[in-house]
């Protein structure tokens, strides 16, 4: 035999259709902020608790906002996480600080719960002198060393064996860190995904998979992507653990996670979780869902909102009070405005940095186009009014 265990051996032919392996789904907190009977919270704080709540309405508020900066024309894109807060910020949560995250492009959240301020958000958004990847991303592309969040690439699904081959080093390393990626259920299609289970699997690499199961591959619906149950059942294939979660229940996504943080840690075994949510928003200010699904499904999920659900368990709890609630809302929203006013009037990045970092010496060819780019915009200065007053101030 050449399968890793011992199989039956049998005489008639028996098939097998994936029915023996529907996932039952891990669920804590109900809609009204009550646990369910039976349930138990996870060992949460109430510092932590209060982190993570401001750090949802954080997103929410920063969410609302620049998505009407995009449509006013002061931002040229941008992709929303309302929905799924409590999958992103609950998982961020449940990790260590050194744990590396690698996202897919919803996952504002997880930095944002890390520490990323509202002005480093901006600065990205905007891509201005301050931005970390001097503008040559798109918007949504963040990313911060210090924080231990890689920086996001648009390619679709290519973070997930990027994840198993880090989480591996991770494992050599032997420091105690692990390694999260989240993708969505569209991105699970990619032939990146099986390749990164398999190899965490037979490597024993230290990585959680985190899948936001949002129904939605951009306008294609779960139906229609898969026949089997979610993605979830996929995991026996490579004989890896896993989990389904209500992916709206922050309290169940924080106990899924740091449960599998310490299978992936202790054991240097990867996890799957596969988080069932929902995407409130479009999904990106490209997309109108209107097309594909109907506004009557949008209100049934409005109805298990995630934020919501926190904030009447820490109202229970007299961890959080209307009062609170009130002068966060008031102040975010100031906050994100008057910080987004900043970003817009900084600099853009000096035209030198497009040649930068790539080589230890710029090479010859190179700086020579860069002085054919400096003599245009010099001759016309009309045309590129962010960068022509920077090459007479010597900012080139």
């Amino acid at each position: 035999m050449t399968t890793t265990t011992t199989s039956q051996v049998i005489h008639e032919p028996c098939f097998m259709d994936g029915d023996e392996f529907h996932i039952a789904t891990f669920a804590l907190l109900q809609q009204d902020g009550t646990l369910f009977e039976g349930a138990q919270a996870p060992e949460l704080d109430r510092e932590t608790a209060r982190r993570i709540y401001h750090t949802m309405v954080l997103i929410r508020v920063l969410d609302e906002r620049m998505l009407a900066a995009q449509r006013q024309g002061r931002l040229s894109f941008y992709m929303q996480c309302t929905g799924e807060e409590a999958a992103v910020i609950g998982s961020a949560a449940a990790l260590d600080d050194e744990d590396m995250i690698m996202a897919q492009y919803r996952e504002q959240g997880a930095l944002a719960y890390r520490g990323f301020s509202i002005d480093e958000f901006m600065n990205q958004l905007f891509g201005n002198a301050e931005d970390y990847g001097k503008g040559r991303q798109m918007p949504i592309h963040y990313g911060s060393a210090k924080l231990h969040y890689m920086t996001i690439s648009s390619p679709l699904a290519t973070q997930i064996p990027q994840a198993a081959g880090y989480a591996y080093g991770q494992k050599l390393d032997g420091q105690g860190h692990c390694t999260i990626t989240y993708f969505g259920e569209g991105a699970a299609s990619e032939g990146d995904f099986h390749a990164a289970l398999n190899m965490a699997a037979v490597h024993r690499a230290p990585v959680i998979f985190f899948c936001r199961n949002n129904g939605y591959a951009i306008s294609t619906p779960s139906v229609e992507q898969f026949a089997a149950d979610g993605v979830a059942p996929r995991a026996f294939g490579y004989k890896m653990h896993v989990i389904r979660v209500d992916g709206n229940d922050v309290l169940a996504v924080y106990a899924a996670t740091r449960e599998a943080r310490r299978i992936a840690v202790e054991q240097n075994q990867p996890v799957l979780i596969e988080a069932m949510t929902y995407r409130l928003a479009a999904h990106s200010s490209s997309d109108d869902p209107s097309g594909y699904r109907s506004k009557k499904e949008e209100a049934l999920w409005r109805e298990k909102d995630p934020v919501n659900r926190m904030r009447l368990w820490m109202l229970a709890r007299e961890w959080w009070s209307d009062d609170e609630e009130k002068a966060l809302q008031e102040q975010l929203r100031r906050e994100v405005l008057e910080t987004m006013k900043r970003a817009e009037k900084r600099p853009p990045p000096p035209l030198a940095s497009l040649v930068e970092d790539v080589y230890a010496e710029v090479p010859a060819r190179l700086k020579e186009q860069l002085d054919a780019l400096e003599a245009h915009v010099r001759r016309h200065p009309e045309a590129y009014p962010k960068s022509a007053p920077g090459l007479d101030q010597g900012g080139a």
